[in-house]
């Protein structure tokens, strides 16, 4: 029955992981995964979540299925922190939030709800973008194509590129953002851009669908948020996926929503049930642990603070890291392959590496990047950042054939 099925590739990302969990050497360095790590090189446990634990296992009850939308205190939480508490769409009942199986599955649920909705649209990515945005809206059975964005040479963006093909588009067509912290290239728009870019998405009737699985990692919670909270305050209608993994340390939770600004309550309204309805027909509802968790953090002040100062501190460590390994390859690059380092922000840098030469940072120094040369700077710590610069010198003075 099943002979003609073809064997799964395996997912870039995780695949390298695995053969990184397989690797004997001691002193390998794991700068491929999206996931933030302590100076110690350990998955964090955050104060303020162990603590909304605590308190919630000191309380146990029945685990009875959570509604399809997800928790209702999650989701309202979720809204304020994506949307800011005085946002005037908020207030008027104009967004439409849903729990969510973590970021990837907001963006397939949108995907899926977008399918039905507008079944002749299609969808424009940004060049490169993150792998599994085009497999999830393929998947959904969109077209997908991308625009202009980065700039191999500058390490920067292609802004004007990217205006001159968003104007082309046709209306109606769906274009993926990156809110902050562009993954991969760590290369994001400034608050002008985005402006711009806004205008010129409500100007052409295009739909926006805003990815956020970094907010906090960037320049804030707040200025993370910016191009989002500016859709909705210029009334451009959009969909936003967001994500507690990184930003909450719970990458196993899952913990994500999927949010949507519409015209009104009534509208708000009829999109959510087709949204629920859509979830239905996939996993039915979400898990009940990580919302609770995340909304006793969001929810009661003390958490909230102690919770914010983690982040912060978090963040701080990344660009701590961008000018170390900065400060360390001196010796080896120059120039903008040098200073893309801490001008690119959050988890990714992309490092200008060739795919040979990321071959031989793996084969020969055990020091694992994605073969787009992509970093994960919450990989390094001041204890591995020295090797890394010493093998990315030397594969630099070595190119492969």
């Amino acid at each position: 029955m099943f002979e003609h099925i073809e064997a799964f590739p395996g997912d870039p990302i995780l695949s390298l992981n695995e053969s990184f969990q397989a690797d004997p050497r001691t002193d390998k360095v794991n700068l491929s995964i999206g996931i933030y790590f302590d100076d110690a090189g350990r998955l964090p446990v955050m104060r303020a979540v162990a603590q909304a634990e605590a308190d919630l296992l000191a309380d146990l009850g029945p685990r009875p299925y959570l509604p399809m939308a997800g928790n209702a205190a999650y989701r309202d939480a979720v809204q304020a922190l994506v949307f800011g508490e005085q946002c005037e769409a908020r207030k008027a009942g104009r967004i439409a939030t849903l729990q969510t199986l973590g970021g990837s599955g907001a963006l397939r649920v949108g995907a899926d709800f977008l399918r039905r909705a507008f079944p002749q649209a299609q969808v424009w990515i940004s060049d490169p973008s993150w792998e599994n945005h085009r497999v999830i809206f393929e998947r959904a059975g969109f077209a997908v194509h991308t625009y202009p964005y980065y700039d191999e040479a500058t390490g920067g963006l292609r802004f004007e590129a990217m205006l001159a093909a968003l104007r082309e588009l046709p209306r109606g067509s769906i274009v993926l953002l990156h809110a902050c912290c562009h993954n991969p290239t760590g290369v994001d728009l400034d608050q002008d851009q985005w402006r711009k870019v806004i205008a010129l998405l409500k100007a052409n009737g295009l739909l926006p669908f805003v990815d956020m699985a970094y907010q906090g990692f960037g320049a804030g919670l707040e200025a993370d948020a910016f191009a989002v909270r500016e859709l909705a305050a210029q009334e451009v209608p959009c969909l936003v996926a967001n994500s507690f993994s990184k930003n909450f340390s719970l990458y196993g939770e899952r913990c994500g929503g999927l949010s949507v600004v519409c015209r009104d309550a009534d509208e708000a309204g009829r999109v959510l049930g087709q949204l629920t309805g859509t979830v239905r027909a996939n996993y039915s509802n979400p898990p009940t642990h990580g919302a609770r968790v995340v909304a006793r953090v969001l929810t009661s002040p003390a958490l909230r603070e102690q919770w914010e100062e983690e982040l912060r501190a978090m963040c701080g460590r990344i660009a701590a890291m961008r000018g170390l390994i900065h400060d360390r390859l001196r010796a080896h690059v120059s120039g903008e392959a040098l200073s893309r380092y801490v001008t690119q922000r959050g988890m990714f840098t992309y490092t200008g590496l060739t795919a040979g030469q990321v071959d031989q940072l793996r084969d020969q120094h055990g020091v694992y990047l994605l073969r787009s040369g992509r970093m994960c700077v919450a990989g390094l710590n001041e204890r591995n950042v020295g090797a890394v610069a010493q093998a990315i010198g030397s594969v630099l003075a070595r190119p492969a054939a």
